[in-house]
């Protein structure tokens, strides 16, 4: 464990510990705020207040099994800043979406794609809560170089390839050190889930987009477009019970 992560656990339980951590890193908690809601945070604003209580849930949860304490409070302060993006947008008329991405045609009848059913579903009902899922989703497929209107053509149309692909991802669900290496490599390891799942590589290739977007779904904080994700858990359920 660093000094720092040492540090970290002792505030917990010493209240001038708590505010030296605070103190010091002041720029951290106004930067993880900032990059959290896509904005510029100042200490003047509400945005501050929220991300100081997450970094002092932070110190009081913290524990060495939790890895670094700074990345521990990165995901802290994250999550409740999109809680609090989420309950602002209860009383908002709208989110500000790329249109684009419901406007589209879908051929398949046989089985609608992911993007196909949350698109019906945004341009039926007014729902805030997807399109801000969406809006920050959409932020985290930049980084893998697509966006959520890809998905339309890398979605999987057939059961038997629907499958496939829920199995890739219970496969890599199930291993957390790979995840990891996908969040900070961007990239998939074909080698490696095609070796243990027994899937073709050119699927795995074909519908690679599909798979990255459905991993961070199920892994992430996106409760309304998980629940489109039922055959993954599914999936999950049915090795659980056959191993």
């Amino acid at each position: 464990m660093s000094e720092l992560d040492l540090l970290a656990m002792e505030a917990k339980n010493n209240p001038d510990s708590m505010n030296e951590l605070i103190s010091r890193y002041e720029n951290f908690i106004l930067k993880s705020a900032s990059s959290a809601v896509r904005a510029y945070v100042s200490k003047s604003d509400d945005e501050w207040s929220i991300a100081l209580a997450a970094f002092t849930e932070a110190i009081n949860n913290y524990s060495a099994d939790k890895g670094s304490f700074l990345s521990f409070a990165e995901l802290v302060i994250r999550r409740r800043m999109i809680d609090y993006i989420r309950s602002k947008s209860r009383y908002a008329p709208e989110i500000s979406v790329n249109p684009s991405l419901f406007n589209m045609d879908f051929k398949d009848e046989e089985e609608n794609s992911m993007q196909s059913e949350i698109a019906k579903k945004v341009s039926l009902v007014e729902d805030n809560g997807i399109k801000l899922e969406i809006t920050l989703i959409n932020e985290v497929f930049s980084d893998y170089g697509f966006s959520f209107m890809d998905l339309a053509e890398c979605s999987p149309k057939s059961r038997k390839t629907k499958k496939a692909c829920a199995k890739a991802v219970a496969y890599l669900i199930k291993t957390p050190i790979l995840i990891s290496e996908i969040k900070i490599k961007k990239l998939l390891p074909l080698n490696i889930i095609e070796k243990n799942t027994k899937i073709p590589r050119k699927l795995l290739e074909r519908h690679r987009k599909y798979i990255i977007a459905a991993l961070e779904i199920m892994t992430g904080e996106y409760p309304n477009l998980a629940g489109y994700m039922e055959y993954i858990r599914q999936e999950l359920k049915d090795e659980s019970s056959n191993s």
